[in-house]
C-alpha cells in the first residue's frame, strides 16, 4: 500500500534556543516489524497487517490510545524475523484507525510520534516487546541550519521537475514545515529510495548532519534521474532515426518498383555482370550464378545475406584469367639477376633455362603454356634466398607475392575455412593471388622448414597439392569449394635446413643449394650492394666515407663469422652511423677511408680471432669440419690422457652416432697400436678423455670419426697435428675412410677460417664441382681411402713429446721432455699462415 500524505499543520515558531536532545525514561512497548517501510516522526501512513504475530499484537492493544513501536526489517523477504533482523532504531507510533479486511487480515493507519532507541527485547510472548528510550528533538534555529534547509527546499523543487512520482503539492507541504529536522524527515519520506538510506536519516540525531545527508541523497537522485532521462532520449532518438530510415527505404523501394528498378534486381544484375567479366572456369561460374540466385531470395537484413555476398565477391575478385606477359628475353633476365645479386649462379641459370624453354614453347604452340617449376632455395640465413625471389619476378615481368610459413600450425591457413564458420576466409594461397591480381605471379613460401603441426592439422600435408605440378591445376580451397588453377604460378620456397622439410613435400620440389659466400664474394657484395645502400640510408655521400678492401676484409675476418652477409651489413651500418655523428658534430669533415687499421676505432675490439694456430700447439688436438644450419664451421677435437685402466671418456654434448665413432676410433687404435708406433700395452695404465668444445652446443654425425682417431693417435704417439690441416670423414673398424655430406659447406668453412690443407674421403671427390674455383685454388685438398694415409698427411713426423708406453710405475706417468720455448716458437712461426 502507498503512503498517505501527512496532514501537517503549520507549526508555530518556537523561541530560539541551542540544539539539544532530550531523552525520556525507559518504557515498555510492543514492537511491530515492517517489511519495506521506514516510518518517520509526524508521518501518517497506512500499513497492511497479515502476519500472525502482528495480528496478535494489534488485537492485544489496549482500548483508548493504542501505542506501539514500528521498526524496519533489514531484509524485507524474511517472513519471521528475529531480533538480529531488525534495526536498533525505530519510531514510536499511535494507531489511529484499524480496518478489517475480507481475507481476515487487517489494515491500520499509524502516525509516528518520536524516535526511539531499542534497549532490550523481551523474549516471552507471541510477538516482540522491547524496552525503548524515547528521544525528543529540539529545533536548530542557527544560521547554518537555516541555510541548509533553504538549499534542501531549492534542490527538492528541482527533483520534483525530473522525477515523475513527486508533485508540486508535496513541495508545498515541505515549504510549510518550520522545524529543520522535520524538513529532512519529510523530504526523505516522500522519495523512492532504498530503506537503508531512509534508516540512516532516521538514526541521525544531529540536525545539521541529517540535513547534509538528505541533501546528498536528493542530489544523487537528481543526477540519476537526469542520466536516465538522457539515455531514454538518446534511445528514443535512435529509434526515431531508425524508423525514419526504414520509412524512407520503403518509399524508395516503392518508387523503384514503380520504375521497374528493384534494388535486389539491380544488385543481382551487377553481380552477374561481374561474374561474366571475371572469365572464371565453367564450374566456378555455375556455382557463382547459383549463389546469386539464392542471394535474391535472402532478405538483406539476414546475416546469411552478408555471408553469401562475401563469397560471391571473393569469387569475382580472383584473377581467373588475368595474367602478366612474361619477358622471355633471357639476356635481359640474366642482366637483371646479375644487377641485383652477386654469385648465386645455379638459381640464375635455372630461371634462365625456364625462360628459354618457355620461349621455345611459345614458338611451337599457340598458348605456349608451361607448368611453373617448384623451386626450393635451401641454405643458411643471409645468403639472399628471399631477395632473389623479388629479382626473379622483376626479371620475368611478374608480380611478386610472399607469405611466411614460420610457425604456421593450422591446415586452414593453407586451404581456408569452410563457410559454415563465422568469419571464414580463404587460405593464404588464394588471398595471395587476390592480392597479386594475376594468376601467374612469383609466389614465395618463406621458411617452409619451420612449419608446425598440432591438433588443428598438418599444414605441410596441405601444401602437397599446392606444390605438385600434376595436381595444383585443380587446387580446391575449403572456402571457395571450386577448383582453381595454380599451374601458372611459379612457386619458390625457402628453407634453412632441408632435413626438416617432410619427405613427401621435399620430393615435390627442385632443391637449389645456397651455400655460404667466400671472402671474395662477400667483398664484392659489400662493394656493389651493401656499402652503397648503407651510405645512402645513413644520409652520407662518397665525399664523406669510403670503404677500402682491407677494411672490408677486417670486418669479415674479425667482426663477423657467418655464411651470409647480414651481420656484415649490420657492421657496415654501424660504422656509417658513427661517421654520420662525426659529420653532424663537425669533428672530421674530410673523407674517411675505412681500412684495416681504423675499423677498431669505430667498432671496438675484435669479436672473433683465429684459434687454429694457437690451439694445435700440443699433441692430441685436431681441427675438424662440421656442417651447420648456418653453412658450416670448424670444430676442435681435443684428447688428453691420465693414469687409469684403459677407459675412454667422451664429453661435449655428443650424440649417439658421434659417440659410436669415437669408440670405433678407440678400438682401431688399440688393435693397430704397434703399427702406429704406440706401445700395445698403453691402455693398461692410461685413460683417454676426448672432448669437443663448445660443450653447450649439441653435436652429432659420423663425419668426426677421422678427426677423433687422429686426435687419439696424436696424443699417444706424441706427434702434433699440422696447424693448417683440417679433416673430416667417417671411419670403419678396418681403418677405411667413408664419404660424408656437406662437402661444399665444410670446405668453405675451412677456407673462411684460414686453413690451407683439407683432407677428405676419396669418394667425395665428385662433390668438388660445387666448390667455388677461388676456394679450390687457395686450398690443398687431399683425398684418402685409409686412415694410414690420413695420419701420414696430418701428423708431423717428429714427436714433440715421448710416446705413451706401458703402465707407469706406481701409477705415476712418465715425465714428458720439456722442449725449449724457442723450438715451439720456431715450429709455430713456420706453420702459421700470414695474410
Amino acid at each position: 500500500m502507498t503512503k498517505l500524505d501527512d496532514a501537517d499543520k503549520q507549526e508555530q515558531p518556537k523561541q530560539e534556543q541551542p540544539e539539544q536532545v532530550e531523552s525520556g525514561g525507559d518504557e515498555d512497548f510492543p514492537v511491530m516489524p515492517l517489511r519495506n517501510t521506514v516510518l518517520f516522526p509526524q508521518q501518517i501512513i497506512p500499513i497492511y497487517i497479515g502476519r500472525e504475530q502482528s495480528l496478535k499484537l494489534i488485537d492485544d492493544l489496549p482500548s483508548g490510545r493504542k501505542m506501539l513501536v514500528v521498526v524496519a526489517q533489514r531484509d524485507g523477504t524474511i517472513e519471521v524475523p528475529t531480533e538480529e533482523d531488525l534495526y536498533q532504531w525505530g519510531t514510536l507510533a499511535v494507531v489511529m484507525k484499524i480496518f478489517d479486511m475480507p481475507d481476515n487480515s487487517k489494515s491500520a493507519i499509524v502516525q509516528g510520534i518520536a524516535r526511539v532507541n531499542i534497549k532490550e527485547y523481551m523474549t516471552s510472548g507471541p510477538y516482540f516487546r522491547a524496552i525503548v528510550n524515547r528521544v525528543e528533538e529540539n529545533q536548530d534555529d542557527s544560521l547554518e541550519a537555516g541555510a541548509l534547509v533553504a538549499n534542501l527546499r531549492q534542490i527538492y523543487h528541482r527533483l520534483i521537475e525530473v522525477v515523475p512520482y513527486l508533485t508540486d503539492e508535496q513541495a508545498g507541504v515541505l515549504s510549510n514545515i518550520q522545524d529543520s529536522g522535520r524538513v529532512a524527515d519529510r523530504a526523505i519520506s516522500m522519495m523512492n529510495i532504498p530503506n537503508q538510506e531512509k534508516q540512516e536519516i532516521l538514526e541521525e540525531m544531529d540536525i545539521k548532519q541529517r540535513l547534509e545527508k538528505a541533501t546528498v541523497i536528493i542530489n544523487r537522485e537528481i543526477q540519476r534521474a537526469e542520466l536516465g532521462e538522457k539515455i531514454q532520449s538518446e534511445v528514443q532518438d535512435e529509434i526515431s532515426k531508425t524508423q525514419r530510415e526504414y520509412y524512407l527505404r520503403e518509399q524508395m523501394k516503392a518508387i523503384r518498383r514503380e520504375l521497374g528498378e528493384d534494388e535486389q534486381t539491380l544488385d543481382q544484375k551487377e553481380l552477374e555482370d561481374k561474374i561474366k567479366a571475371a572469365e572464371m572456369s565453367e564450374e566456378a561460374e555455375k556455382v557463382a550464378l547459383k549463389e546469386v540466385e539464392r542471394l535474391s531470395r535472402i532478405p538483406p537484413q539476414s546475416p546469411e545475406y552478408t555471408v553469401a555476398r562475401t563469397y560471391i565477391d571473393w569469387l569475382t575478385d580472383l584473377p581467373w584469367s588475368k595474367s602478366t606477359e612474361d619477358n622471355n628475353d633471357v639476356v635481359n633476365a640474366r642482366h637483371i639477376l646479375d644487377e641485383d645479386h652477386y654469385g648465386l649462379d645455379k638459381p640464375k641459370e635455372r630461371i634462365v633455362e625456364y625462360l628459354a624453354v618457355r620461349n621455345l614453347k611459345a614458338q611451337q604452340t599457340e598458348d605456349g603454356k608451361l607448368k611453373g617449376p617448384i623451386l626450393c632455395f635451401a641454405g643458411p640465413p643471409g645468403t639472399g634466398k628471399t631477395s632473389i625471389g623479388r629479382s626473379i619476378a622483376r626479371a620475368m615481368g611478374r608480380k611478386f607475392v610472399r607469405i611466411s610459413l614460420g610457425g604456421v600450425r593450422d591446415e586452414a591457413e593453407i586451404r581456408g575455412h569452410r563457410r559454415t564458420y563465422i568469419g571464414a576466409l580463404p587460405g593464404r594461397i588464394i588471398q595471395g593471388l587476390k592480392k597479386a591480381g594475376t594468376n601467374n605471379p612469383i609466389f614465395m613460401l618463406d621458411e617452409i622448414d619451420k612449419l608446425g603441426m598440432d591438433f588443428r592439422g598438418d599444414p605441410s600435408s596441405a601444401l602437397l597439392e599446392v606444390l605438385d605440378p600434376e595436381q595444383n591445376h585443380t587446387f580446391n580451397d575449403h572456402y571457395l569449394e571450386v577448383d582453381y588453377d595454380l599451374s601458372n604460378v611459379m612457386f619458390i620456397t625457402t628453407a634453412n635446413r632441408k632435413d626438416q622439410i617432410p619427405g613427401p613435400l621435399r620430393d615435390r620440389m627442385e632443391i637449389l643449394d645456397f651455400t655460404g659466400y667466400i671472402d671474395d664474394e662477400k667483398i664484392n657484395i659489400a662493394k656493389n650492394f651493401l656499402v652503397p645502400k648503407q651510405v645512402k640510408e645513413n644520409a652520407l655521400n662518397e665525399s664523406q666515407i669510403a670503404f677500402l678492401e682491407s677494411g672490408l676484409r677486417e670486418l669479415i675476418h674479425s667482426y663477423t663469422r657467418e655464411a651470409g652477409v647480414r651481420n656484415l651489413e649490420r657492421e657496415i651500418a654501424n660504422i656509417c652511423r658513427k661517421r654520420a655523428r662525426e659529420v653532424v658534430e663537425g669533428k672530421r669533415t674530410e673523407i674517411i677511408k675505412i681500412t684495416r687499421r681504423n675499423v677498431g676505432h669505430y667498432l671496438g675490439p675484435e669479436t672473433y680471432h683465429s684459434e687454429v694456430a694457437e690451439r694445435v700447439k700440443e699433441p692430441g688436438i685436431v681441427v675438424g669440419l662440421a656442417w651447420t644450419a648456418a653453412g658450416g664451421d670448424i670444430l676442435f677435437i681435443e684428447a688428453s690422457r691420465m693414469p687409469g685402466r684403459g677407459q675412454l671418456s667422451l664429453t661435449g654434448q655428443l650424440g649417439d652416432v658421434m659417440k659410436e665413432s669415437a669408440r670405433a676410433a678407440w678400438s682401431y687404435v688399440r688393435a693397430h697400436a704397434e703399427e702406429l708406433g704406440i706401445d700395445p700395452s698403453f691402455y693398461k695404465g692410461w685413460d683417454v678423455h676426448v672432448h669437443v668444445p663448445a660443450g653447450s652446443i649439441p653435436k652429432d654425425g659420423p663425419s668426426a670419426g677421422v678427426g677423433m682417431l687422429t686426435a687419439i693417435v696424436s696424443l699417444l704417439s706424441g706427434r702434433r697435428v699440422k696447424e693448417d690441416v683440417a679433416l673430416t670423414g667417417e671411419i670403419t673398424l678396418r681403418g677405411n675412410v667413408l664419404p660424408i655430406g656437406g662437402i661444399k659447406e665444410k670446405i668453405t668453412a675451412g677456407h673462411r677460417a684460414g686453413l690451407k690443407h683439407v683432407i677428405l674421403p676419396f669418394e667425395n671427390k665428385k662433390d668438388l664441382e660445387d666448390v667455388p674455383p677461388k676456394v679450390k685454388k687457395d686450398l690443398r685438398i687431399s683425398f684418402v681411402k685409409q686412415m694410414s694415409q690420413v695420419l701420414s698427411l696430418a701428423l708431423e713426423r717428429k714427436a714433440v713429446v715421448p710416446p705413451v708406453t706401458g703402465p707407469p710405475e706406481d701409477g705415476v706417468p712418465e715425465k714428458e721432455e720439456e722442449l725449449e720455448r724457442g723450438t715451439i716458437e720456431d715450429v709455430f712461426s713456420e706453420g702459421v699462415v700470414v695474410e
